[in-house]
């Protein structure tokens, strides 16, 4: 989907930092009341959404429609009784929500909502900050709020949550590194590590047309990296009870809840930034000059987002847990070395074709682009595939009833022996 800046403010590096200290704060609080109105109502659509797609009803009795839902399930956390068991280390116990949570948040302070405006007669970006590696910082960020999860499943002193630290550990280093890499591609296209230089690098064309095989990496990271379904293995029930945050309950358990939701929102908003051109109008509004000016452009922004964010609820609605070798498998058979052949083929094209028109270069980078992504496609498939055995299943082992000295009836699928009774016996 392309784009054409008319009359775009792009805040540069040299922008930030020269605000009033009250602005700095005001642009803070409204990125925490953002985050924390954005996890409120998504935990009330994601139940809705569920609902529709399994032909329920979902959350209907608080408030009209049962709107107020959310609400009522934070008061109801709040007032539970916080429970710490008696094997824990508490110190860390207790310190590992805080550990999730306010990484999450902090990551948010790199993100674009807009470009430069008028506050009280002080022309500032619609961002609270910016770095000349704010990605690497976000993607550092995501990386220590891990570090809650791992520390909540090793202090709790239970086996269950201890695995499921575990796995939140392995799949860190899974798909962190095919994150890191699809973020590379990126660089390279915008010659920037900076978001909103991202931004501005995208005014023409966005990156999701130039660096497909790059967002479909990214997207199957990001729900990775959050562990949502079906990447749910470190809090899966079926086996793990509730994984590392078995042993915690009350306010503690809700802010486990409360750093997911961030977490989603944040690498949502960062593929918007990477791959969706920010906060700038799609084409063909883009064309009308005010669409990417003043404060319109947050309204692209947060319907970008939720459009991320839906796709979160769908997944955990229609698709099952994986196992963990297919998991693993996916992660290091086929997103790393897929992402580092696409990085080598992005930086081959921008060299062989620095010497031609721009659209040269954008056009061989779509249809290779094309290429690496339905072989993507097809290689992410393979990992999840059953393997069919290619003679018949052997025939059940035969069963005797009285096998613990008392009569039993077979399970489906058991076969009883034919020895007399008295043999048996």
């Amino acid at each position: 989907m392309s784009t054409h800046a008319v009359a775009t403010d792009f805040p540069e590096l040299s922008e930030f930092g020269h605000d009033p200290w009250w602005l700095v704060l005001g642009k803070a609080v409204v990125v925490f009341a953002f985050l924390v109105l954005t996890v409120l109502v998504a935990i009330l659509l994601e139940r809705k959404v569920m609902a529709r797609m399994q032909s329920r009803t979902g959350p209907n009795r608080v408030g009209p429609r049962g709107m107020l839902q959310s609400a009522a399930d934070g008061v109801k956390l709040a007032l539970k009784e916080g429970m710490i068991p008696t094997a824990v280390d508490k110190p860390i116990y207790l310190l590992a929500p805080i550990i999730a949570v306010i990484p999450a948040i902090t990551a948010f302070a790199v993100i674009p909502f807009g470009p430069t405006v008028s506050v009280f007669g002080h022309h500032t970006p619609l961002q609270l900050t910016d770095l000349p590696v704010g990605v690497l910082y976000i993607l550092a960020m995501t990386s220590i709020g891990v570090y809650g999860i791992v520390l909540a499943g090793w202090s709790s002193g239970s086996t269950y949550p201890l695995l499921g630290g575990l796995r939140s550990t392995a799949q860190v280093i899974s798909y962190e590194i095919a994150m890191g890499l699809a973020f590379a591609a990126v660089f390279l296209e915008s010659s920037s590590l900076s978001t909103s230089g991202i931004v501005a690098a995208q005014g023409d064309r966005w990156y999701i047309l130039l660096l497909l095989p790059s967002f479909l990496i990214y997207t199957i990271s990001m729900v990775g990296e959050t562990n949502r379904a079906p990447f749910d293995l470190p809090e899966a029930e079926g086996e793990l009870v509730g994984g590392f945050h078995t042993e915690y309950s009350s306010l503690k358990f809700a802010m486990f809840m409360l750093a997911e939701y961030i977490n989603m929102a944040t690498v949502s908003a960062l593929a918007t930034t990477l791959f969706l051109g920010g906060w700038q109008a799609p084409w063909p509004l883009s064309l009308l000059g005010f669409t990417n000016s003043g404060w319109l452009p947050v309204l692209w922004f947060v319907i970008k987002v939720w459009a991320f964010l839906f796709v979160f609820f769908w997944l955990r609605t229609t698709l099952p847990r994986l196992r963990y070798d297919q998991f693993m498998n996916l992660g290091w058979k086929v997103l790393i070395p897929i992402s580092l052949a696409w990085v080598m083929i992005v930086g081959v094209i921008r060299v062989a074709t620095a010497d031609s028109d721009a659209w040269v270069g954008e056009t061989v980078l779509i249809v290779v682009g094309l290429i690496v992504a339905t072989a993507t496609c097809y290689a992410v498939t393979l990992p999840l595939r059953a393997a069919t055995p290619d003679s018949p299943a052997p025939p059940p082992p035969t069963f005797d009833p009285m096998a613990g000295g008392f009569p039993v009836p077979p399970l489906p699928g058991q076969q009883a022996t034919d020895q007399p009774v008295k043999e048996r016996l």
